[in-house]
């Protein structure tokens, strides 16, 4: 069962007519993605490759067209505006593909959503995927396959290589979302870096899992094999 996104999702991009929003708008549409109007302050009346709208606010595009999730490509000095803007505007889902947003921009992005309607996922992130029949952001689709099995991560590649594990073994995934993160000593763009504050070690978060309950990979290239062997296990 899929999450957040589906077949049914109204998509409107922010940033549409730069470089990066434009090339992976295309890669979603290809997928299979409905995306409906796309932002960009200023070019409001044009058509993006003929077919889809451009608006100037994203509160006259969900308007005209209905849109209930956004795609944030907008350099970092502008993305929590943007953000805010969608969540302004009633958008259920704001996917920031962003990196490098300023930490002091998304404490206050944290603190406006506060009792808001919106979900925030990223940024700094590859986005979300209900496979076969929604793309919101940067991963390779093809390695998606359809299934029952949720993946969600703090690494883009790392999330990649544990799709591709399951679909190379015959599992589809239900949804798979990259929430974002950023490494350490860099500026941070996802709010839980900020609120981890660098405390929690690795072996200290493996400890708290087992004893939880959870099976812990060893390393990245056992996910696979390790969660299909407990799924067996609980059958």
């Amino acid at each position: 069962m899929s999450v957040l996104v589906d077949k049914n999702t109204r998509l409107v991009v922010q940033g549409i007519t730069g470089s990066a929003g434009a090339f992976h708008t295309r890669q979603c549409i290809d997928y299979g993605t409905n995306v409906v109007a796309g932002v960009t302050p200023g070019k409001g009346g044009q058509m993006f490759d003929g077919k889809v709208p451009v608006f100037d606010t994203v509160c006259e595009a969900r308007q005209k067209t209905g849109c209930n999730a956004s795609m944030v490509f907008v350099p970092a000095p502008a993305a929590a505006d943007s953000i805010l803007e969608a969540v302004d505007a009633g958008v259920e889902l704001v996917v920031c593909i962003t990196e490098g947003i300023p930490v002091m921009d998304m404490m206050r992005v944290k603190a406006l959503l506060r009792g808001k309607k919106s979900r925030l996922i990223g940024p700094n992130c590859p986005g979300i995927i209900t496979p076969g029949q929604c793309k919101i952001g940067i991963m390779p689709g093809y390695i998606h396959k359809p299934g029952r099995i949720g993946v969600i991560s703090r690494s883009g590649t790392l999330t990649y290589e544990a799709v591709w594990q399951l679909t190379s073994r015959g599992y589809g995934q239900s949804t798979c979302i990259g929430i974002g993160t950023a490494p350490p000593g860099r500026r941070m763009g996802h709010a839980g870096a900020i609120i981890s504050g660098g405390k929690g070690t690795a072996a200290g978060k493996i400890e708290a899992l087992q004893g939880a309950g959870i099976a812990v990979a060893e390393n990245p290239a056992a996910i696979a094999d390790t969660l299909i062997s407990r799924m067996k296990a609980s059958v």
